[in-house]
């Protein structure tokens, strides 16, 4: 009796309930493999397991020829009939003798590991495949298992998911234990053994946790119309209601706040702003940077752009904590988002610094010119222009040469504005 491959054979029967003929099979294949290496070039070589004893032989043909070339693959026809007495071999005959080498046993036993081993992860893997592959998209939960330098290893139950580093939210920390909820991102079945990539930062993570916590997205009765998130800080939603009595913000929010307070608590405190959607840009961008008041909204539909005029006291408001209000709700809309305080409430000073500015953002101007030109009272590209080249030469710091050079750059400055806004 192979003692070896028994004791192989009885821990994977009572550990993880294969049964022994489907061992066998499993390891009378990888047999045929292996045992080429230590019995030799042979020709049909099949290994065959004592389904009792588990002992093991192996078997190989000969071909009967009349002149021997390979000793391996052939036997003369007088061979034959001396070795198999009785048989009526004939010329072209296979006959199937035994190869058995003496360590088969030992290597069986290797083989049937390693065999078994790999038939149980690809197993493994075809099981994960297929539990996950309709689920890629949707939320799953897990505990921490483990940290590999900046990933996250989740056991799901029945398999292991993985979240790297860029789809973790900066401003949560992780411990061994906890038990979170994740967005199935991707599912990888062509990595060793099936990859489940899970993610918290996508911003697909909060449609499905709305999908989950409002009934109206559910159904459809309310429509996501788009996200936009910097994970960890804040998130807009916007929405839309598919009935007219049904509030989409107010769905949303829930019955005292609870429902979209899940949301924030589920994300660690992230500020999540539910916004009204609208096909008219001026309303949407309008709900999307409420609180604020704006004054008034100027839209450039060529350059698909919005500016955005409020009150010195709302600039702040409208534009948030290092611009990620007006960030996000550029995001959100598709449109670029430019807000600017009113025209009546701008100090002189900003209005000396905002001419330095966009004269010095002119292609041959640059700031110092740029100072020295605000400084002697031309404040636009039309104020230049409109001035004689003695006047730009008396400016402290120019002579003719940087004269006639800022007046060049201001000429091709001001053709290229015109010919945009001729457009």
């Amino acid at each position: 009796m192979n003692n070896e491959l028994l004791a192989v054979f009885e821990y994977m029967e009572r550990e993880r309930k294969l049964d022994r003929e489907t061992l066998a099979q499993l390891v009378e294949s990888a047999l045929q493999v292996a045992g080429r290496k230590s019995i030799g070039r042979v020709r049909d070589l099949r290994v065959e397991i004592d389904r009792k004893t588990l002992d093991i032989k192996a078997f190989a043909s000969i071909q009967v020829v009349d002149f021997v070339r390979n000793r391996d693959e052939e036997m003369s026809l007088d061979d034959a009939q001396a070795k198999f007495p009785g048989k009526n071999y004939k010329l072209g005959d296979l006959i199937e003798i035994e190869v058995t080498p003496r360590n088969f046993g030992r290597i069986a036993a290797q083989t049937a590991k390693q065999a078994i081993i790999q038939k149980l992860r690809m197993a493994e893997k075809d099981k994960v495949y297929a539990i996950y592959k309709d689920h890629v998209g949707s939320i799953v939960t897990g505990t921490v298992r483990r940290f590999d330098r900046s990933d996250v290893f989740i056991d799901l139950g029945d398999a292991e998911g993985v979240m790297p580093g860029k789809e973790r939210v900066p401003s949560e920390e992780y411990q061994i234990g906890d038990r979170i909820r994740f967005l199935l991102l991707d599912l990888d079945a062509q990595a060793q053994g099936t990859q489940l990539t899970l993610s918290r930062a996508n911003p697909e993570f909060i449609k499905k946790l709305f999908e989950l916590e409002v009934s109206e997205i559910a159904d459809g009765t309310v429509e996501i119309k788009g996200i936009a998130r910097e994970a960890g800080f804040r998130t807009k939603i916007a929405v839309h209601s598919n009935d007219e009595k049904v509030d989409p913000v107010g769905a949303c929010v829930g019955l005292r706040g609870q429902r979209v307070k899940n949301i924030v608590r589920e994300l660690s405190g992230e500020k999540v702003d539910i916004v009204k959607f609208s096909t008219d840009i001026k309303t949407f961008v309008t709900n999307s940077l409420a609180p604020a008041k704006l004054l008034r909204l100027e839209v450039d539909e060529l350059e698909n752009a919005v500016k955005v005029i409020v009150e010195s006291d709302q600039l702040s408001l409208a534009i948030g904590k290092k611009g990620q209000n007006a960030r996000l709700t550029a995001k959100l809309t598709g449109w670029k988002v430019d807000i600017q305080k009113d025209e009546g409430d701008i100090t002189f000073e900003e209005k000396i610094a905002r001419a330095t500015d966009q004269l010095a953002a002119v292609e041959g101007i640059g700031r110092e010119h740029a100072e020295k030109l605000v400084a002697a009272g031309f404040l636009t590209l039309e104020g230049i222009l409109a001035a004689e080249i003695q006047d730009l030469v008396d400016v402290d710091g120019f002579d003719a040469d940087v004269a006639q050079q800022v007046r060049t750059a201001a000429e091709a400055a001001f053709e290229r504005e015109n010919g945009k806004a001729t457009e």
